[in-house]
This record gives structure tokens, C-alpha cells and sequence, in this order.
């Protein structure tokens, strides 16, 4: 009887070992080397959001976030393919692996956190309302009963409804597919603001020649990450390590000064 007894206690154990064995199988992260076999880096973006990652008058797409990540995939002996999105469906092209990371001045956000892998943040960013030259508006609360556009599926989206009483002051929040089309509406009149990323309103201002101005006020401070499916830590590894090396060897600050006039990441800092 002790024998019996012995006997099934074995094979248990060895039972509850291999079924720990083959759930660590199941589970090992291989992002990186699915990468690595395929040969390819799909990078999702809005290719409307200069200049971070947009398409150029060849119809090339093109910017900072499009350069560094070239030199990380050239790094990682991969090559990128560059796939526009709607950017209001994002997580969804993630999560059914259209794509390998939304990499397009993504802003870290605590609900993105909790769904999302993500990469350090690379650089400073914030919410800021862009309105006509000739506009009244300078504050946030001069925007009381006005008229607000913003991106949809957007980081200012959230900064307009964390901003305390800032929402609830304003007669309406219209949203775009965007930054371009709510800029074109708010040109028109359709809108008295736009709420948008402060990298991406300074670009715009300076290549468009519009008569657009950004009040001081801003909403919020943002970080820009790298966004990669929950788990998928491998790959995020391999991609920061690529970008910890260019920021030691100046590669980064050489891409930022291309795009910004200055060195403006904040990776190694």
C-alpha cells in the first residue's frame, strides 16, 4: 500500500511539473524573434501628423519618429514597413497583429499603460489649443462657450476631459479623423480652437505659414513611448536598447536636430 501510495505521489508531481513546463512554453514571450524570422518591423501610424511620421510632397512617408525608427530596424537587421492606420482603431490593429507597434508621438497615458507594453519615454511633449492669430482667446477659460476641435481616438482628447472644468466650460468638442482637417475647419471658422500635441502645432504653424497662434496656456504634460502588444517585452527590449545605444553615439541627437533645429529626447537624460 505504501508503494502504491509512493508511486502516485511521483506521478504527480511529475504531472504538475510538466503541465508548469508547458505552461511556460505556451507562454514565452517570442515577439523578438517573430520579428527576427519574418524580417520585418511593422510600425503603425498616423502618416497625417507632421512632424513625427507624415507623407511628404512625393508621397513618401516621412519624420522623426520614421527616421529613428529606421536606424533601430537597420540595428536590428530587420526592415521597416511603414502601414497608416485609423488612428481612432489603433489598439485593435495591435491586438490583431496588423501591426508591431504605434510608433507616431503615442502619447504614455495610465490606461494605455495598463494595455500596452511600453518603450521609455523618448521625448517631452504637452496639450496645447491652437487658435487664429486675430482670436480673443489667450486663456483656457476665454474658450467658455466655444466651439473645440481635436483628433479623434487622440491624447488630447483625454487632456480635454482631465483638464478640470475645462469640458463642461465648452459649448462643444468636435472631433476630426486629424489634426490637418481640424485645422482646416478651425481656418474656415468651424471651430474657435484646436486642441492638439505642442510638437506637432509648432511644425504645422512654421511649415503651413497659416495665421495660427498657440495660447500659453497649455492642458497637460505628455511623454511620447512606443506603444508594442501587452507581453510582447522582448521586442520592446530590443528596440530601447537600440535606442539607449544611438543616444550614447549621438545618432539620436543628430535625427532630433534634423527635425527639431535642437536635440529635444530625453533618452539616457
Amino acid at each position: 500500500m505504501k508503494k502504491l501510495f509512493a508511486l502516485l505521489l511521483v506521478l504527480l508531481v511529475s504531472l504538475s511539473l510538466f503541465a508548469q513546463g508547458s505552461k511556460e512554453a505556451t507562454t514565452e514571450d517570442l515577439s523578438l524573434k517573430k520579428i527576427q524570422d519574418k524580417g520585418e518591423f511593422i510600425l503603425g501610424l498616423d502618416d497625417s501628423f507632421p512632424p513625427m511620421g507624415y507623407r511628404d510632397e512625393n508621397g513618401e512617408i516621412v519624420g522623426f519618429d520614421i527616421d529613428c525608427a529606421k536606424e533601430v530596424c537597420s540595428r536590428l537587421c530587420v526592415k521597416l514597413i511603414c502601414q497608416p492606420i485609423d488612428w481612432a482603431a489603433k489598439e485593435q490593429e495591435l491586438a490583431t497583429y496588423n501591426i508591431d507597434c504605434i510608433w507616431n508621438g503615442f502619447t504614455i497615458t495610465p490606461e494605455r499603460l495598463e494595455n500596452l507594453t511600453f518603450s521609455d519615454p523618448y521625448v517631452k511633449n504637452a496639450q496645447v489649443c491652437v487658435v487664429k492669430s486675430n482670436s480673443p482667446v489667450n486663456t483656457l477659460a476665454d474658450l467658455k462657450g466655444k466651439n473645440v476641435g481635436v483628433q479623434a481616438g487622440s491624447s488630447a482628447q483625454d487632456a480635454i476631459s482631465d483638464t478640470e472644468g475645462f469640458e463642461a466650460s465648452l459649448k462643444s468638442v468636435v472631433e476630426f479623423k486629424d489634426n490637418l482637417t481640424a485645422l482646416m475647419d478651425l481656418e474656415i471658422g468651424g471651430v474657435d480652437a484646436v486642441v492638439m500635441d505642442l510638437l506637432v502645432a509648432n511644425d504645422n504653424i512654421n511649415r503651413s505659414g497659416k495665421d495660427f497662434r498657440i495660447i500659453s496656456e497649455s492642458l497637460v504634460a505628455e511623454e511620447y513611448g512606443i506603444g508594442f502588444r501587452k507581453g510582447d517585452v522582448a521586442l520592446r527590449d530590443a528596440v530601447q536598447n537600440a535606442l539607449n545605444d544611438m543616444a550614447k553615439d549621438g545618432t539620436l541627437a543628430e535625427i532630433a536636430t534634423k527635425w527639431f533645429g535642437a536635440d529635444i529626447t530625453v533618452v539616457g537624460k
